[in-house]
């Protein structure tokens, strides 16, 4: 009789560890158990094991996060889905890589949600598909992307920061004839640089891209994506990105421009909180924003942020309560928590406690004028920022010339928009 008790108390052990719920009760409820799928690094983030704390703390509901190293994420995660083993919660940038996740089949339209309202509206558009569809909550940091200068050297030169395309390239030849190098420009492995110069073309104009998006035109077609590929060109034939520009990855920005070696960079400002050290001569203090020039719009651009969003499977078990954990996490009591001391540009129109950097706040009129959502990286069918650093990379070394490289840009597009199974490609 024991044997038997025993092994039938085995057996419900066995049932009960195999279901997504615990065995105890919250409030009353059926304690949940969710799968959050992310990047290490991103996952590690301070508000995003605060917010996840608060969430097991105030509903006794439990969280299985799932974290691959950021190098293994897209093509782990993608085997995943294949074999149909998805999280509840996936956490994504709106990139081109989100196209292996089959959006449409996958994942939940958030248009409905109360939190919406309270989204800021680039947050809002940076997150939305091409048919205004709401792909997921931006709960991350954000950012303005301009080109960061160092004011102390301009202030010393008796030079003044540029509002137009002409007077930045003016900056750009007085600044090298000094004997500095104007842009630090990270030729080795950095690849973000373009997309700010493409933003302008297709934020500014849907038209043109529908048009690419539907194949009807290319690059080629587009003279300001030949004028900035161009002017790049031009700039790096010039030495506006010095000497050692194709050997300066990510580690070197920092002792470049602290170094004041370099006085100009083309970045977000929370790297300045997150990266950026001031080992040398000038620290973050020294440093002030304008828009960035490459050729496309006179005005120059600033790109919005790039936010890592919690995306919804429509197919899980538990996709009402994946839903109730956003809007845990949309509430504005659980946010300001989360985000307090933070540096980044506000999310949520309710975002109080986080830090405005005093660079953004400085260019708020220019950057109100100026400011384009993310567009070239995450709405252009077929777009791959690395696959655009690695055939610049190819011009700078003389391979190809400017035409070459816009051709060789059509052709990875075009290439990648097939393989995805594109209308049209």
């Amino acid at each position: 009789m024991i044997k038997r008790c025993i092994s039938i108390l085995l057996a419900v052990v066995t049932v009960l560890s195999m279901t997504s719920c615990s065995i105890g009760k919250s409030g009353g409820k059926e304690q949940i158990t969710l799968t959050i799928m992310g990047k290490k690094t991103d996952l590690a983030k301070s508000y995003m094991t605060d917010i996840f704390e608060r969430y097991e703390k105030e509903t006794g509901n439990k969280l299985d996060i799932v974290a691959y190293e950021d190098a293994d994420y897209e093509a782990e995660a993608a085997a995943r889905f294949a074999k149909g083993d998805v999280p509840d919660v996936f956490l994504h940038f709106h990139n081109a890589d989100l196209n292996d996740f089959d959006v449409a089949n996958n994942f939940y339209y958030l248009n409905n949600e109360a939190w919406v309202s309270d989204l800021t509206d680039s947050a809002r558009e940076y997150c939305e598909d091409r048919d205004g569809n709401l792909l997921g909550l931006p709960f991350w940091e954000s950012s303005v992307s301009g080109c960061y200068y160092n004011k102390t050297i301009l202030d010393s030169l008796g030079l003044k920061p540029a509002t137009k395309q002409a007077e930045f390239d003016v900056l750009c030849q007085a600044l090298a004839d000094a004997g500095y190098t104007p842009i630090c420009w990270p030729g080795n492995g950095c690849s973000w640089m373009i997309q700010f110069g493409l933003d302008p073309v297709f934020a500014d104009d849907p038209q043109i891209l529908e048009k690419i998006n539907k194949n009807e035109i290319t690059y080629a077609d587009i003279p300001e994506v030949t004028d900035m590929v161009q002017w790049v060109s031009d700039a790096a034939a010039k030495g506006w990105f010095g000497d050692d520009y194709m050997n300066t990855g990510w580690s070197e920005i920092s002792p470049v421009l602290s170094s004041g070696e370099a006085v100009m960079t083309f970045i977000w400002d929370t790297w300045f909180y997150t990266d950026f050290e001031a080992e040398n001569q000038y620290t973050v203090d020294d440093f002030a924003l304008m828009p960035v020039f490459m050729n496309t719009v006179d005005g120059g651009t600033y790109e919005g942020g790039n936010l890592n969003m919690m995306m919804v499977n429509k197919n899980g078990a538990q996709v009402e309560a994946a839903l109730d954990f956003l809007s845990f996490c949309a509430t504005p009591e659980n946010y300001n928590a989360a985000f307090d001391g933070i540096s980044t540009v506000s999310c949520f129109k309710g975002q109080t406690t986080n830090i405005q950097s005093p660079m953004v706040t400085d260019a708020g009129d220019s950057i109100a004028a100026n400011c384009r959502v993310s567009t070239a990286a995450s709405r252009v069918i077929g777009y791959s920022a690395d696959e655009v650093a690695a055939i610049f990379k190819d011009m700078f070394l003389g391979r190809v010339d400017a035409a070459g490289c816009v051709k060789r840009m059509d052709e990875s597009r075009i290439a990648t928009a097939g393989r995805e199974g594109v209308d049209g490609f």
